[in-house]
């Protein structure tokens, strides 16, 4: 929505964008018309926290180290070695980096396990984390305790290249480290060399940096990473949820009822 949209539309008082991220179609020009604008961000961030709650649970059993011992060793058993030790959602730690909407999502998805969850986010109180039922930690403290990681910060100036190599070398016997976040929110050149020395830690990269990776890139070799083709977000019949959501602001909207999903210039800033 560009100078050359606003200028065709200048009747325009409401957008209701039935999506996710604004960021590509709200330039600096959309905001000084003061036009209302709504996305369906809420409703995309359950699909993503309903896929990082798959891998977390997943990663707590070390089922992709597992599977991949297993197919190595062709069923023997010496493929259950990596086992051992294993805590399950029985006790396991979850490292939550971000306590945004998805990062909260997921919190309140993993309140049925008996799991102890780490987080962090510099903009979060310790009153408002305890009321969350997690734990503050230091960056480079979740990345040592967790047995999963799951990453999601906005992409922002402030966290590009946020998770570094030596939080992968930081990481337990046999971590796995989710992203549904940014690709660029990782410094994926430190990744990779780490990863190819620990060969028990497991990626799970839902986004890379750039998307997908390049041809020659280590990521679509390394035995340790698993890619997805940024699925993590609305597909299929799970974008009817942000049509509806949006069809439902638009009621409240016409009948002039508070906004829930109401987008802010401000609020832009440190969405993804």
């Amino acid at each position: 929505m560009d100078e050359a949209f606003l200028v065709a539309a200048p009747s325009l008082e409401a957008v209701f964008y039935g999506a996710g991220s604004i960021r590509a179609i709200a330039p600096p020009e959309f905001w000084r018309r003061g036009i209302v604008i709504c996305s369906a961000w809420g409703a995309n961030a359950v699909p993503v926290a309903e896929y990082a709650l798959s891998q977390i649970l997943f990663g707590l059993k070390r089922g992709w180290q597992a599977a991949a011992a297993m197919k190595a060793a062709r069923g023997k058993a010496q493929s259950r070695q990596i086992l051992d030790g294993v805590s399950g959602a029985y006790g396991g730690v979850v490292g939550i980096v971000s306590l945004g909407m998805i990062g909260r999502l997921v919190v309140e998805k993993l309140k049925p396990f008996d799991v102890r969850i780490l987080a962090y986010d510099p903009y979060v109180a310790e009153a408002e984390a305890r009321g969350l039922g997690v734990e503050l930690a230091g960056l480079d403290d979740l990345f040592r305790q967790a047995d999963v990681v799951s990453l999601h910060a906005p992409w922002l100036p402030e966290t590009v290249g946020l998770i570094r190599g030596a939080h992968f070398a930081a990481m337990k016997p046999y971590a796995t480290f989710i992203n549904t976040a940014r690709g660029a929110i990782v410094r994926e050149e430190e990744m990779i060399e780490t990863l190819g020395r620990r060969g028990d830690v497991w990626a799970v990269l839902d986004v890379t940096h750039p998307e997908p990776p390049v041809p020659d890139s280590p990521l679509w070799t390394l035995p340790n990473v698993t890619l997805t083709p940024h699925m993590a977000g609305s597909q299929g019949a799970e974008c009817h949820r942000m049509g509806q959501t949006m069809l439902e602001e638009l009621d409240r909207y016409l009948s002039g009822a508070p906004l829930r999903w109401q987008v802010t210039e401000e609020k832009a800033r440190i969405m993804a």
